[in-house]
This record gives structure tokens, C-alpha cells and sequence, in this order.
């Protein structure tokens, strides 16, 4: 029975829905309670699931969710969960197509928004997103980039806030974003507490460390792409724009337009972001020093190597390879 003053917390459960995603939201809010009880508070969190239908099956109905309540038996909520998404993410869209129109309506009505994950597919079709930023998958971010170019995604961000609309970014970085609102609905006790009882880093805030650079080739423009060929053929080398251009006999500043809107990436931020896969790739693999790998990938500048890596990865590349490479022998 909902008691006036407690936040009212809907976690919605879609079709082709993450089970945990639906899980450890509950799991989180309900602890808090469980927390603030202990200290004497009251709880704070009237949590319940909600569906377009009573029950759910996920996972080819290896799990069933029991939803507490249908979407037309919630009036009013405070925040909505949205989990992540698996699967076919265009077919997954279509079958929760129903959910959109009760997701604008409460967030009309004052309800704030929470994605996790690849939930942010779903938020980003109700159009709640546009002009906004967003976090994801970082997986997934050229197909998101596709299919919701009005969205500005952040790349490598833990969780984005804008307007009472929240995302997060890949797989367990979802966890921060919940500890993001157990913080601002509690306090940054309660937050600590629930961070050490869940084992979760309160403060990470992104994702850049985790990241897999994939450039984007879902385009149509063949000489971008040739050119996309050519520096992952050739990223031990010194390539520049100009280089680039003439192979392919366009003009500089038309090949940097093409290139930006075929690959959401400046040239040389896509050169760059090869290369650093690339040292990426050896300090996981190797036993070479920052120096020889910075070679091998085509730079000179020492500096130049650590800022653009460590502005890449979020580490320098002495904590990316002893995070990464606990048997190479470590020669800086």
C-alpha cells in the first residue's frame, strides 16, 4: 500500500528485457529501504514492476516476470526504470511499441526517466530524447547514432542527466546510475552505504577503459570508406588529411565533411582512435615498453602518445597495462 511522502518507483518490464536489468533495480530500492529502517528511518521507496501485461517471459520463457501492476493501474509515479534491451534491437522496439505513449504521458506528468543500458533505445523512441544527451552501450553506438540522430550520445559516459531524463552507460555501469539516484533522493551516506553492500565504485564515471573502438561502416559512401580501409592498413604511419584527400581526388574540406558524417568522427579523431586500439591491443598482448609500442602505432611525441591515450582510455598507459596485462614484465 503506497504511503504519501514515499518516492513511487516504476520499473517498467518490456518484452526482450535484460531480467537482471528488471532485477537489480528492485534489488537496489528495496536495500535502501531496508538500510533506512535500520537507522531508524522510514522507507523511502514504493517499488513496483509494471507491464503492458501480467506476465512476461524473457529469455525464450526461461523467466517469467509478474508485473505488481498494468500500465492503466499507475496514475501517477515519481521515476520510471527503463531496463535494457537484447536481442534484434529493431524488433525489440516494435514489440514495446504500446509502452511509448505511457512513458511520455507520466513523464508529462512529472515523472522522471531512467534508462539503463540499451534501454536507451527505448527512451529514445518516445522521443523524450531529442535535443538531449544520452548515454549507452558503448557497443552500441553507431547503430544508436542511426537510428536516433536528433539524440546527442556521449561517448563513454557512466550516466547523463538532463531534464529529469537519465541514461547509463554499458552493461553493469547501469549500477552507477542507480546509486546516481539513491544519492539524490537519500543522501551521500546512504549512497556509500549501498556502494560498499553492492561492492560498486560510487564515483566511476566512465566507460572509456571498457570501450572497443569499431569505426563506423554502416554508410553508403564508398571513398570514406576506402579511406577508413587505408588507416587501418596504415596506422603504424604518419597519414595525414591532405594524404588522404588526394588519394582519393576530393577536396580537403569536402573529404572532412564526408568523413565526419559517414563516421560521427573528425579524420584525425579517427586516425588517432585507431591507433590507440591498436596500443591498446599490444599492452594486453605484449611485453613491449610505452616506448615501443607508441612507435609501433606511429608516434614520436611521448607526450603527445600519454594525452591522447589516456584522454582515449581514461588511463595512462602504464595503469591501462597493469590493469590489463598482469604477466607482462613492465618496462617504462
Amino acid at each position: 500500500m503506497y504511503i504519501y511522502g514515499m518516492k513511487r518507483v516504476s520499473i517498467l518490464v518490456p518484452e526482450c528485457a535484460v531480467v537482471e536489468a528488471i532485477a537489480d533495480p528492485r534489488y537496489m530500492f528495496m536495500a535502501v529501504n531496508q538500510f533506512m529502517e535500520a537507522s531508524g528511518r522510514a522507507p523511502l521507496f514504493d517499488v513496483k514492476t509494471v507491464g503492458a501485461k501480467r506476465e512476461i517471459k524473457l529469455e525464450n520463457s526461461l523467466f517469467s516476470v509478474h508485473t505488481d501492476l498494468l500500465l492503466d493501474e499507475v496514475k501517477e509515479t515519481d521515476i520510471i526504470f527503463i531496463p535494457a534491451l537484447k536481442g534484434d534491437l529493431a524488433f525489440a522496439l516494435k514489440q514495446n511499441e504500446e509502452l511509448l505513449p505511457w512513458i511520455i504521458q507520466q513523464h508529462h506528468k512529472g515523472a522522471e526517466v531512467a534508462s539503463l543500458c540499451l534501454g536507451a533505445f527505448l527512451l529514445a523512441s518516445t522521443g523524450l530524447l531529442n535535443g538531449k544527451k544520452c548515454s549507452t552501450h558503448w557497443g552500441f553506438a553507431n547503430e544508436f547514432r542511426s537510428m536516433f540522430p536528433e539524440v546527442e550520445l556521449v561517448d563513454g559516459s557512466i550516466v547523463t542527466e538532463e531534464q529529469g531524463i537519465y541514461s547509463s552507460g554499458g552493461a553493469s555501469s547501469y549500477w552507477n546510475l542507480l546509486l546516481y539516484l539513491v544519492e539524490k533522493y537519500t543522501d551521500r551516506a546512504t549512497a556509500i552505504l549501498a556502494a560498499k553492500y553492492f561492492a560498486i565504485d560510487i564515483d566511476r564515471n566512465s566507460q572509456a577503459v571498457f570501450m572497443m573502438f569499431n569505426g563506423q561502416r554502416g554508410h553508403e559512401d564508398k571513398e570514406i570508406r576506402r579511406a577508413q580501409d587505408f588507416i587501418e592498413a596504415n596506422f603504424q604511419e604518419r597519414i595525414t588529411v591532405d594524404q588522404l584527400a588526394g588519394q582519393l581526388a576530393i577536396g580537403r574540406r569536402s573529404f572532412e565533411r564526408r568523413f565526419k558524417k559517414a563516421t560521427n568522427n573528425t579524420v584525425v579523431e579517427y586516425i588517432q582512435r585507431v591507433k590507440m586500439e591498436a596500443a591498446k591491443r599490444s599492452f594486453e598482448g605484449s611485453r613491449k615498453n610505452i616506448s615501443e609500442v607508441m612507435f609501433d602505432v606511429g608516434y614520436t611525441d611521448t607526450k603527445a602518445f600519454r594525452t591522447i591515450f589516456k584522454k582515449v582510455t581514461g588511463l595512462t598507459p602504464i595503469e591501462y597495462r597493469n590493469k590489463y596485462n598482469k604477466q607482462a614484465l613492465w618496462m617504462a
